[in-house]
């Protein structure tokens, strides 16, 4: 049994999808980052980031337990587990491999600044708006792009690249994005919503998700607390 560590936010649905996806056993345990659990010695020790998703499996490589953070790097390690979601050939595994640190590295992180400085910032930036939501858009163009030539993100099949990407679209109207001008990767978000592993994986945990807009958590998730040394 898998132990996922993890919230209802875009980083934790990526791994729940691919839980479901996988149909490995898990449990999953929710991780109040408004109320500081990212913080407690218990979760740093598998996760040192203090960021979540999180697992633990007792059962990894040769048997022996393995915990890992880093959602990507989660994804990596379930699709090797069974065997699925990352192709096949080396040509194929590096291509989906790409596409997934387009996620890590650009994708993921811009639409964190587009949520954070849209939403949740204290004060309205001007500048800050408009620069994440335009890095939006062009983001959004690149996969447009490529999924005008591909069913899905990374060539003809469904992989972890999707699985990493689908999450941080479902906020779409939060990050000033119009999809009338992106109707490839309309196309393949509403492909991708529509498949019952993906439906379940988005549920998890979300009767256990609070509003992060009151005083503490925007202590926890922005203030100096995030800062101490540890």
């Amino acid at each position: 049994m898998i132990e996922a560590y993890s919230m209802a936010t875009p980083n934790g649905h990526k791994v729940h999808i691919m839980l479901e996806e996988c149909g490995l056993p898990y449990r999953a345990h929710n991780i109040d980052i408004g109320q500081g659990d990212q913080f407690k010695p218990e979760f740093l020790a598998i996760s040192p980031n203090n960021k979540i998703p999180a697992i633990i499996d007792p059962d990894g490589p040769d048997g022996q337990p393995i915990s890992l953070f880093e959602s990507g790097a989660i994804l990596v390690y379930l699709a090797s587990k069974v065997n699925r979601f990352l192709g096949t050939t080396d040509i194929e595994k590096f291509t989906v491999l790409q596409w997934l640190m387009f996620q890590m590295g650009g994708l993921g992180p811009m639409l964190g600044q587009a949520h954070h400085f849209r939403i949740y910032a204290p004060e309205q930036i001007d500048y800050a708006v408009t620069r994440y939501t335009n890095e939006a858009k062009r983001l959004y163009g690149v996969m447009d792009r490529q999924l005008a030539k591909h069913r899905f993100i990374a060539g003809d099949e469904y992989t972890i690249a999707d699985i990493a990407c689908f999450p941080w679209t479902r906020s779409w109207k939060n990050q000033g994005i119009d999809w009338a001008d992106y109707p490839h990767a309309k196309r393949w978000h509403d492909e991708i919503a529509e498949r019952p592993a993906v439906q379940r994986g988005v549920e998890v945990l979300t009767h256990l998700r609070k509003p992060l807009v009151d005083d503490k958590a925007r202590e926890m998730l922005f203030g100096t607390t995030q800062y101490q040394k540890r």
